[in-house]
């Protein structure tokens, strides 16, 4: 019995050896097999993320090659678009056989398909559109960003499926090893030799685990990388936007001085010929449209200045109070019978520091825009107020500071407008005006005036019921001591005794300025650089003025002054320009003590500037 019993022990050690065995190699094999399914899924879901971006960056090419076609007109561009065009039905076929088997996500890339398809038509419309002179109805339009918006929202749904069948493998995965290693560990403790074979399949298995970590580690940077092409790709779209918006105001620019040009060039034409036929019956009518034409040119030019914050501005000490009483007169007269006009003014208003002119006509501005939204008539009512703007308020708002302002608030009982529009009503040339009814660039003038003067400015409208526009100028706290207005003749004109030293490197513009002074009655002498202008200062000790340009080659008219008044301290000086950015304006505000006439300028402005100087206002 004993030996028989050894014996069978023994058979049955032996049996179960095998049996412990033939339990190892037979979970270690069916675990390989559940590893290559999970590694191929593991693929699969990486080549479908692969396939996905390709799907977006075609989207993005189609794109991408439509913008860029109807910013410059240029085949070339189409390029993008039609390899995008190609490249997604390729990337839609390997997309349908990777997905074939997921019944979840086979709906959503069939609807990912009909939207790309939608977004294709739409850019194929566009191109056509610009054919056929439509393109304003296309850039208009946001079906382009809304189909696109919803294919990224399709990628991410079947990026999010695809994440989910990773994680129910993982865990089933993690399920199965944890039993394998179970009974590896109970074969090892009924055979102690089988704990070596276990140990190395054991390990094994921990370096599959640590491979296919190591590929999930390659798919992540795989990812990442992509996701910084998107970025890039975004980055070039936006670049496309900002095209775009400069093409649009560089269209309304050409657009309105074109009409101008057309106006002065026409009127002069026409002078001409009639002059040299000898008719003289209509020439005053026809100097004067061409001088309308000019004089709005260089409104716009001071318009669009005003919305670049680069106007030269002269701010001085105002009391708003009295400023919107002073103007109480002329917007009645220029407002009309129909517009009812209340002003509220509030009690113990501070001071604010901004130019008066530019004041003037940002407030008219606001109340002739009001008018012309009350047609039938209606209410305007003009309030002032203390104001403090917080620091919860400022953080909400770009380029406010917090601190206090002096509110002036324009308010209509009008026909309001609607939220897209109170968007887009400080951009440049928009108007929902008629045709011929306004340029689209009174409101940005305002908005660029009171941000150079360090404010910040507000639109609150319903449709029906409306709007409000709060001016917030920021507060003075200088010397309360207001300007004062010297007691001097109202004389223009100059007389031989006044000398004038013009100094301008333009020839045409130089001989036009010399013949105006002349034509006012002041002794006139020209130079045409700064060099020349100093040896006539120092050759003529009678001249009284120093006429000169800012920009000029070599030595600008900063200098000049500069180096003049050292040799002749008492000499007056009157800068002009077209548009300087720092020479004698500092964060858009003139230099204390000096003069500035802007070009273009008429003959009586110059007069009138001019003789301030001279009078020493």
């Amino acid at each position: 019995m004993p030996a028989l019993t050894h014996v069978f022990l023994r058979m049955f050690s032996l049996i179960a050896g095998f049996l412990a065995l033939g339990l190892i190699v037979g979970a270690s094999l069916w675990l390989s097999l559940r590893q290559a399914e999970d590694t191929a899924a593991l693929r699969s879901s990486v080549a479908t993320e692969s396939s996905l971006a390709a799907v977006l960056s075609a989207l993005q090419d189609v794109e991408t090659g439509q913008r860029g076609f109807l910013l410059t007109g240029q085949e070339r561009y189409l390029e993008p678009f039609n390899n995008g065009r190609e490249n997604l039905e390729r990337q839609f076929e390997v997309l349908s056989k990777e997905l074939s088997g997921h019944a979840s996500e086979i709906p959503l890339l069939s609807t990912l398909h009909s939207v790309a398809q939608q977004r294709l038509e739409i850019a194929q419309a566009g191109i056509e559109a610009k054919d056929d002179g439509k393109l304003a109805v296309v850039i208009n339009s946001d079906r382009g960003k809304v189909v696109m918006d919803r294919a990224r929202e399709l990628i991410a749904e079947i990026r999010a499926e695809e994440a989910r069948l990773i994680d129910e493998r993982s865990a089933a995965a993690d399920a199965a090893s944890s039993h394998v290693r179970i009974g590896i560990l109970s074969a090892a403790v009924l055979v102690v030799v089988l704990g070596l074979l276990s140990f190395w399949i054991n390990q094994r298995q921990v370096a599959t685990l640590l491979a296919a970590r190591d590929a999930l580690s390659a798919a992540n940077v795989n990812l990442v990388r992509e996701a910084q092409e998107r970025e890039r790709l975004s980055d070039q779209l936006r670049q496309a936007q900002k095209m775009e918006a400069v093409g649009q105001l560089t269209g309304g620019i050409a657009h309105d001085f074109n009409n101008m040009l057309a106006i002065v060039i026409g009127s002069l034409n026409l002078l001409k010929r009639r002059l040299d036929r000898g008719e003289t019956s209509d020439a005053a009518q026809l100097m004067d449209s061409a001088l309308e034409g000019a004089t709005r040119a260089a409104g716009l030019t001071n318009r669009l200045l005003a919305f670049s914050r680069q106007q030269a501005l002269t701010p001085e000490p105002i009391d708003p109070n009295k400023f919107v009483s002073g103007l109480s007169d002329l917007l009645r007269r220029t407002l009309g019978e129909a517009i009812q006009i209340e002003i509220v003014l509030a009690g113990g208003l501070w001071k604010t520091h901004a130019d008066a002119n530019q004041l003037e006509s940002a407030i008219l501005n606001l109340c002739i825009n009001a008018r012309d939204a009350m047609p039938d008539g209606g209410k305007l009512t003009i309030e002032t107020l203390n104001a403090y703007l917080d620091e919860t308020y400022a953080a909400e708002h770009v380029e406010v500071p917090a601190g206090q302002y002096v509110l002036i608030a324009i308010t209509d009982t009008g026909m309001g407008m609607p939220s897209d529009v109170v968007s887009r009503a400080f951009d440049p040339f928009f108007t929902t005006k008629e045709i011929g009814k306004g340029t689209g660039l009174g409101l940005s003038q305002v908005f660029g005036f009171v941000k150079q003067s360090g404010g910040h400015i507000k639109i609150y409208s319903e449709v029906g019921q409306g709007t409000t526009v709060k001016l917030y100028l920021p507060r003075f706290l200088g010397s309360e001591q207001a300007a004062v207005e010297s007691a001097r003749p109202n004389r223009a004109a100059g007389n031989l005794s006044e000398s004038v030293l013009v100094v301008e490197d333009e020839d045409r513009v130089r001989s036009l300025t010399v013949g105006c002074l002349r034509e006012l009655g002041y002794t006139v002498h020209h130079a045409d650089g700064a060099a020349a202008a100093l040896r006539i200062l120092d050759a003529d000790p009678a001249i009284n003025l120093l006429f000169t340009d800012i920009v000029m080659p070599e030595i600008n008219g900063r200098k000049l002054a500069d180096e003049a008044l050292r040799r002749r301290p008492k000499l007056k000086v009157l800068f002009t320009t077209g548009y300087t950015r720092n020479a004698i304006v500092h964060n858009g505000v003139l230099d204390p003590g000096v003069h500035l006439i802007g070009k273009p300028f008429t003959l009586d402005q110059l007069a009138a500037k001019v003789r301030d100087v001279l009078d020493g206002a």
